[in-house]
């Protein structure tokens, strides 16, 4: 960002300066040059100072004609830019040099608009953390590691995912959790899709490998290892999808039952209904 005393000698140096539409015009007390217009006031750069509220067409009014004059203005590029530039106060609050009126062509309440935002955009570029490395994919080619991916390329339970794996729900956990970790994925925010992702992209899994699709609620990748957030799942997801597989008697004398409860028309509208997609390699 421009030093503002700098940006403000730049624009009073301007070689156009005093031809400016908001200039005083020398032969009209209180009135601007205006660029050639006659009979418009310097008031119409606000910020509005007379007693009682300005109605709001009359804001309107003024501020437009404020825009039309600064719109064919020498010096609106170095007007906008000192305008916009910030200073610290006495307690260490950025705030903008010129906070209100009409200058560069801008309202005040566009430059606080474009100030947050740079603000923003500031904030999140520091705390943006590094890319995780991917750590030693071998690591991740263990005979359980690879159960546990494919058990959840087909399963978005954590308790199918543990049975069809042939583990314990804690344990599958934990690799999953330990899968993250060496694909340089965030354990606690990266979803079931992200993790099979990377794992394709690494040649943990098939690049034709189908992934049984998560529908409109990802299901979050890992939980802690302590097991404490075992069950991250987005909210709205329907309940069918979650219910563990039963092993009683009376669903293996109906092994038609499943079919029916959890096919996809039971589930879904038909038009979210698509085939599952394939994953491609990573570019």
């Amino acid at each position: 960002m421009t030093d503002p005393k700098t940006a403000r000698q730049d624009l009073v140096d301007h070689r156009h300066y005093k031809y400016r539409g908001c200039a005083p015009d020398p032969d009209s007390r209180g009135m601007a040059s205006a660029g050639g217009m006659a009979g418009v006031p310097l008031d119409v750069w606000g910020p509005y100072t007379e007693d009682g509220a300005e109605a709001q067409k009359a804001r309107i009014d003024r501020e437009r004609l404020a825009k039309t004059i600064c719109g064919r203005c020498p010096v609106l590029a170095a007007c906008r830019t000192y305008a916009n530039t910030t200073t610290v106060d006495d307690d260490g609050i950025e705030r903008l040099v010129e906070r209100e009126g009409v200058m560069g062509g801008e309202l005040a309440l566009a430059r606080h608009h474009a100030f947050i935002k740079r603000r923003h955009a500031a904030t999140i570029s520091t705390d943006t953390a590094e890319p995780v490395p991917v750590r030693n994919i071998d690591d991740a080619r263990t005979p359980q590691k690879l159960a546990v991916l494919r058990a959840l390329a087909v399963e978005l339970y954590d308790e199918r995912v543990a049975r069809r794996a042939g583990m314990d729900v804690r344990t599958c956990n934990w690799h999953r959790s330990a899968l993250c970790n060496i694909l340089g994925l965030d354990r606690e925010t990266a979803t079931r899709d992200e993790l099979l992702l990377e794992a394709v992209r690494h040649g943990l899994l098939p690049t034709a490998t189908r992934i049984v699709w998560d529908g409109l609620w990802p299901v979050a990748a890992a939980p802690t290892t302590d097991g404490a957030r075992q069950r991250r799942i987005a909210p709205g997801i329907p309940a069918a999808l979650l219910a563990p597989l039963s092993r009683t008697r009376r669903v293996a004398r109906r092994p038609g039952l499943l079919r029916r409860l959890f096919h996809p028309r039971a589930l879904f509208p038909a038009a979210l209904l698509t085939p599952s997609p394939v994953l491609e390699p990573a570019a």
